[in-house]
């Protein structure tokens, strides 16, 4: 991978292969989200040398990701703004953008400043579903903290940017010896000073989140299917009208009294099917998604019909009352 990319630090080189590892695993990184960084010495136009944060770009894949996804960030800058009480966002991106080390590179993540405060060369983010299922639990932090260890803080979820990141400082400035933070609905961070160390530490943790989830769930049903559920080629030409009237439904105008109308597909794989038979259906589809990946790829929440009645105006009515 080093040779791969000559002209850039192998620091960089590194994090590109290790990112694209978390990258490729939809359990732990969707499309988009998720992000890594690694702080790099660099000597800028006039030879002196500084510390550059080079962080995954906002909404870059991390599975095809290449150093150019990366943006870098003059690291000093960032650090100052620990001392800060708080930072409305308008003025985090103006700090972002002004110490840019290229003008051309794509916006830092919005993490940007948690991986500036901690001091380790490489930190991996992710939003791990198994993490997210635990602290989605009744007692998730503390079950939390009996899966993963004392290695690992435990935070309240926090939003991104001057609160977490001041908040994942404090845990480290107070355990040294910190291996990863979790936070609540949010996700995990790992880090190390070499990209393998970050890697190697998201793996084993995420690895325990899934061992513990296994255990606990193993022989247990979530619930009975209706066996009359099923999705059949013949099919076809109904489901074509029902998303038809679903489109119809739910279009509007804008204020300028354009007609906007949604795309619309059908995905009909077993696991969906499997998943739209439970008698628990539709609690599933009202109880929201389990990160902020999930909401730009899904929406949050999903109409349930309990039914599809056979009449096309009772059924253009149902869905015109339930995406009002």
């Amino acid at each position: 991978m080093v040779a791969q990319y000559p002209g850039i630090p192998a620091e960089l080189a590194l994090r590109v292969y290790t990112s694209r590892l978390l990258g490729g695993d939809p359990s732990l990184v969707l499309h988009g989200g998720g992000n890594t960084s690694a702080k790099i010495p660099m000597p800028d136009i006039a030879g002196k040398s500084r510390e550059i944060l080079f962080i995954k770009g906002s909404g870059i894949d991390l599975a095809g990701i290449d150093p150019p996804g990366f943006a870098g960030v003059e690291l000093e800058p960032l650090r100052r703004l620990a001392i800060l009480d708080s930072l409305p966002d308008e003025e985090m991106e103006n700090e972002l953008q002004v110490h840019k080390i290229s003008a051309r590179s794509p916006d830092p993540s919005v993490e940007v400043l948690l991986h500036a405060f901690l001091p380790h060369r490489f930190i991996d983010h992710t939003h791990a579903e198994a993490i997210l299922i635990l602290t989605s639990q009744p007692d998730g932090m503390n079950i939390l903290r009996e899966v993963l260890g004392m290695k690992v803080a435990i935070l309240p979820y926090s939003r991104p940017g001057l609160p977490l990141a001041k908040a994942g400082l404090r845990e480290y400035e107070q355990n040294p010896e910190l291996e990863a933070l979790a936070v609540a609905g949010h996700g995990i961070f790992t880090f190390g000073e070499e990209a393998r160390t970050a890697y190697e530490h998201m793996v084993a943790f995420v690895n325990k989140a899934e061992t513990f989830i296994r255990r606990k769930t193993r022989g247990r049903k979530v619930g009975p299917v209706r066996p009359e559920v099923s999705a059949r080629k013949k099919d076809a030409p109904f489901f074509a009208r029902l998303t038809q009237m679903i489109r119809g439904a739910a279009a509007f105008r804008t204020e300028e009294g354009k007609l906007r109308r949604f795309y619309a597909e059908v995905r009909s794989t077993p696991e969906l099917i499997h998943a739209s038979a439970l008698r628990e259906a539709g609690d599933l589809c009202s109880s929201g998604v389990l990160t902020p990946d999930h909401a730009i790829r899904t929406k949050n929440k999903w109409v349930s019909f309990g039914e599809i009645p056979a009449d096309g105006g009772r059924l253009l009515h149902q869905v015109g009352d339930l995406v009002q």
